[in-house]
């Protein structure tokens, strides 16, 4: 594959600073503000008013709006350029994130983050395309690399972010610290202005295609996103809303083969190497998963932290992804693409296989610590590379339309791993707990020694009365936790083995071509 060959003069020679500082912000804003945790979404429900599961939509609306703007995303990319929609998208993402907090009503939030989330859908597709149209070909990896790093760090910081600003000044501020990141994005994307090797094109606009391709993503999502607390097909509104997502999002592919005028070539998607990439990116998501919902999940469930304590943990994976993106930028340039993201897997496999092993009811935070920082090295360069690895088939003039699709693969990846790991941990604890409770039986001699033993800590604690009752409620949580534990243990071994199918995809994977594919 030969380089890519712009007009004469037209290639970057210079890194536009400010404008990269402004677009990987859109990215960190982005993920930021796609979910809520726990301690945040507590504080917001009570806020305007709205029960567990009326709030459960309140991360639903935002993302889903995310999704919803893709195919557009990329048609205003392709006629305008990056910068100008990003400056715009950025504008608009400050003043709603302004007045989320000050909506006293739950239908006026949902709408806002319905919004919100449209707004910062732009942020992650056009990102990729700026990267590449406006830094030198000599630091492609190292952009892409601080592209992957935003997306995983920000990720990993929210529930602490949202914990303090809980603790110390107040929940509006989950919302509020986007207006500051917005304002300072646009202003970097405005100065200086750099020039794009590649001229806006002005392809049809094909509103049927814009509407179907992203109301079908959005519907598709909101149905996963809600999926397990629903209860799944057991559901008709899951079936409903997957079911008609799925069809739009078919009659989009559709039309976007037959139709001559399409605004959306979502067909690149289907060009080899590209769907072993968007398979690679979900393995990954799915993986992912070990730090952002198993280990808060023990954390808070079995050892009773609170979820700004359980988000604390998450740090020990960002922190280090600050430096290691940059070996991984530096690997990406000197070394075969596959190899770098090779090690990333069995570096993220090896970490759950280690919680895996040694896991127990009396672990915290601190036992975390080993497997973590494998975490966070394998993940700096197993993203870095899947995403640069996609970079080096492309044609220019597709950069905007993988962004886009990145952005709805690792957005749809996220709510899969999701979806999959919360009811992997729900089932297998529930059978663990049916086989714990086997052993646990009325009258049997173990159990009543046991219950007398919590009942005498009881009573030294002052509560003799209720004495035997406080044991055998002690004893019914210890097999709560067990049961907890083993169905974590359980889901992190399905999370080693999804490392290990990703690893064997990048070790048969085909060697990547030197650069990006001519136009």
């Amino acid at each position: 594959m030969s380089e890519l060959h712009p007009a004469p003069g037209s290639v970057p020679q210079t890194v536009p600073w400010t404008g990269l500082m402004g677009v990987l912000m859109g990215t960190f804003l982005s993920t930021l503000n796609t979910r809520l945790s726990a301690v945040g979404l507590e504080d917001i429900r009570g806020a305007v008013h709205a029960g567990f599961d009326d709030g459960a939509w309140i991360t639903t609306a935002h993302t889903a709006g995310q999704m919803l703007v893709a195919p557009l995303a990329i048609w205003l990319g392709r006629c305008y350029g990056p910068r100008p929609i990003l400056i715009r998208a950025a504008l608009a993402f400050a003043v709603i994130s302004f007045f989320k907090p000050l909506t006293s009503d739950l239908p006026g939030l949902l709408a806002l983050q319905l919004v919100g989330g449209a707004a910062s859908g732009f942020f992650v597709p056009l990102t990729l395309g700026f990267v590449l149209q406006n830094m030198p070909h000599r630091i492609w990896a190292y952009g892409i690399a601080l592209y992957a790093l935003n997306i995983e760090v920000s990720l990993n910081v929210a529930s602490s972010l949202e914990g303090w600003y809980v603790d110390n000044w107040s929940w509006h501020w989950i919302f509020w610290q986007s207006v500051p990141l917005s304002l300072a994005m646009a202003w970097c994307l405005h100065s200086p202005r750099p020039t794009s090797p590649i001229p806006p094109q002005r392809p049809p606009l094909d509103l049927y295609g814009l509407v179907t391709g992203g109301t079908g993503l959005g519907l598709i999502y909101a149905g996963l996103d809600q999926g397990n607390r629903l209860d799944w097909l057991n559901s008709p509104l899951i079936v409903a809303l997957i079911l008609s997502g799925a069809i739009l999002f078919i009659a989009f592919l559709i039309h976007e083969r037959i139709s001559p005028a399409s605004s959306v070539d979502f067909m690149v998607a289907l060009q080899w190497p590209l769907p072993l990439q968007i398979v690679l990116i979900t393995f990954l998501r799915v993986a992912l998963l070990a730090t952002s919902f198993a280990i808060p999940e023990f954390l808070e469930v079995v050892r009773g932290y609170r979820a700004l304590e359980a988000g604390d943990t998450l740090l020990w994976v960002a922190g280090p992804q600050l430096g290691l993106c940059f070996v991984a930028g530096y690997l990406l340039r000197r070394m075969d693409a596959r190899w770098v993201a090779a090690a990333g897997f069995v570096l993220i496999g090896t970490a759950c296989v280690m919680v895996a092993y040694d896991l127990t009811p009396l672990w915290g935070s601190e036992q975390f610590l080993a497997s973590q920082l494998l975490q966070a090295i394998g993940q700096s360069f197993a993203l870095s590379r899947v995403v640069f690895y996609g970079i080096l088939h492309l044609k220019p003039q597709d950069a905007l339309t993988f962004g886009g699709v990145l952005q709805s693969v690792r957005l749809m990846g996220a709510e899969i791993g999701q979806a999959f790991i919360a009811t992997s941990v729900r089932v297998r604890g529930q059978i663990a707990s049916n086989l714990i409770g086997q052993h646990v039986r009325v009258g049997d001699g173990a159990v009543l020694h046991r219950i007398q033993d919590y009942a005498a800590l009881t009573a030294r604690a002052g509560a003799p009365a209720t004495a035997t009752l406080r044991g055998t409620e002690i004893l019914a949580r210890v097999v709560h936790q067990a049961a907890i534990t083993q169905g974590i243990i359980d889901s992190l071994v399905i999370l080693a083995a999804c490392t290990g199918i990703g690893f064997a995809l990048v070790f048969f994977a085909r060697p990547p071509p030197p650069g990006p594919a001519s136009p």
